[in-house]
Order: C-alpha cells, then structure tokens, then sequence
C-alpha cells in the first residue's frame, strides 16, 4: 500500500539512508524467495529477461558496468554470457550475498567471466572506479530512487568508452501513476514532489514480515530522453512493451512464459520500456 507518512519528509536529506535501510532488510528475504529461484539459478537458469538478451546481443570480451545490481544474479548471468563485469550497489547485505552466489557460481563454472562486486552508492562511484566500459547496463526498478537524473546520465555517459552502449529496460512510467490497486490515478506522470510510503512484504514475498519505509520519484519519458541525450549519447533503440516480465504488481496474471499482464488493463497500456544509447553521433 502506499501511505503517505509526512514524518519522513522532514528527513528528505537522508532519502539515500532510508531506501538503503530497506533494501538491506529486503535482501535476505529475496534470495530466498521463490520469486528469485536461486536453486534454479545456480543449476543454469539466467535470470536476464528475453528483452534486455535481446537488447545486448553478443558481449562476449566486453566490459560491462552494471548500475544497482541487487544480490547479483544478473551480473553474473552477463558473465556467463562472457563478458567482465563490474556491478554496484549500495546495500552491504546485498553485496554481500552477491559475493556469496558469485564464490557458488565459480565453484561449478570455472570458466565463468571475472565479477567484481563494489558495495557503494552509484553516485559515489567516481572516487572508487576509474575505468572505461563497452557497456552500462541496468534494469527494472532502478530510476524511481533518484529525485533528479542529470546526475545518473552524466555519469552513465562518462563510464562510456567511445561508441559505447547503454543498454535500460525499466518499468513504464504510466504504471507508477496509479495507486497500488491499480483502481485510480493517484500520482503524477512527471516529476513532482517525493513518493513517501510505508510498505509491508516485498514484490518478491508479499506475505513477508517486514516493514520498511521508501521515498521514490516518478520520471517520465520526455526526462530519461531529455538527460541521456544532453550527454552526447544517441538513441539507437526505443520500445515500449504491453507486458512485464515479473509478477511483481498487484494483480497481474500470466500470458506467456516470463509474460505478465494487469487484469484489469489487459494489453491496453504499456508496462516496460527499453533503450538502448551509444555514446557518440550515430550515423544511420
């Protein structure tokens, strides 16, 4: 549910401490959770979605940086596919867990690609990290935790070697618009003041026992594009699609393998989108 809890606005400087708090406590009930499968992980089952494999193509040899990599299993489903990367986070227990599969992974796949976990906040990254990247990567639930992108695009785009890529899938903004029931518009399409919300479960164990509180953003598109673009990165590649890969929102069913739709909209609104930039002028 999403509870407004004015309280917190007080403490908008340290939104970061608050949204770190969380995902600390949702760390552990996610890697063990059905939703992640770690057991079917670890005996092969990449945990990338057919939109961002699409999306990337072949990256054996490349480096890739990816940007809030949670427990990690998609940084390491990159290194089965051959590339090197590094992936961040600011939660230590996710990190943590992260360097726990990847030392499971390595054990039964010694060829596996190197993966070096860094626990810090992406923005802090310019002080540990000094290295040029084929490749950023990040998905699904990654924006809405900046109030601002001018940052985030600028940093993306200094990460890039020339000609680089930018591979995002996110969730639409259109869907972050309505309550949590999906019964009405309850918030604004563009950037407005923060979302503050006092949450029970996790989209990954909805019945779990924890409490914890988030302070989100929405950013529409006209934003994403608006930044990425200012920082002399290229659109190659734009999609919207009318389904989602999770089960993850209140009341969706099933309608292919990894599909998932709202009942209640059915294929009428778009629920993901894609991009994929290159730094650099693109010659079509």
């Amino acid at each position: 549910m999403r509870l407004i809890d004015l309280r917190l606005l007080i403490y908008m400087q340290d939104y970061k401490t608050i949204n770190q708090t969380a995902w600390d406590k949702k760390a552990g009930i996610h890697f063990e959770s059905d939703f992640y499968d770690v057991k079917g992980f670890l005996e092969g089952k990449t945990s990338l979605q057919s939109i961002e494999l699409a999306l990337l193509g072949d990256i054996v040899g490349k480096k890739i940086l990816h940007l809030q990599c949670h427990f990690g299993q998609d940084s390491i489903s990159l290194a089965r596919m051959g590339a090197d990367v590094v992936a961040v986070d600011f939660s230590k227990e996710a990190i943590a867990l992260a360097n726990e599969l990847y030392q499971k992974e390595r054990l039964q796949n010694p060829n596996l690609g190197k993966v070096t976990f860094i626990c810090a906040d992406i923005f802090d990254l310019p002080s540990l990290l000094d290295t040029k990247f084929d490749l950023v990567f990040t998905t699904y639930g990654t924006i809405g935790w900046f109030p601002d992108l001018e940052e985030w695009a600028a940093m993306i785009a200094n990460y890039l070697k020339p000609k680089g890529r930018f591979v995002f899938a996110e969730f639409h903004p259109v869907v972050w618009m309505y309550d949590n029931d999906f019964q009405q518009v309850a918030y604004n399409y563009f950037k407005d003041e923060p979302i503050v919300e006092v949450l029970e479960g996790t989209y990954a164990k909805k019945d779990a026992e924890v409490v914890f509180d988030t302070i989100t953003w929405n950013h529409s598109l006209s934003e994403v594009f608006g930044v990425l673009l200012k920082n002399n990165l290229q659109v190659i590649d734009f999609q919207e699609y009318n389904f989602s890969p999770y089960d993850c929102l209140s009341g969706m069913e099933k309608i292919g393998e990894r599909k998932f739709q709202l009942k209640v909209f059915g294929n009428k609104i778009p629920l993901v989108y894609s991009l994929v930039m290159r730094k650099g002028r693109v010659f079509l």
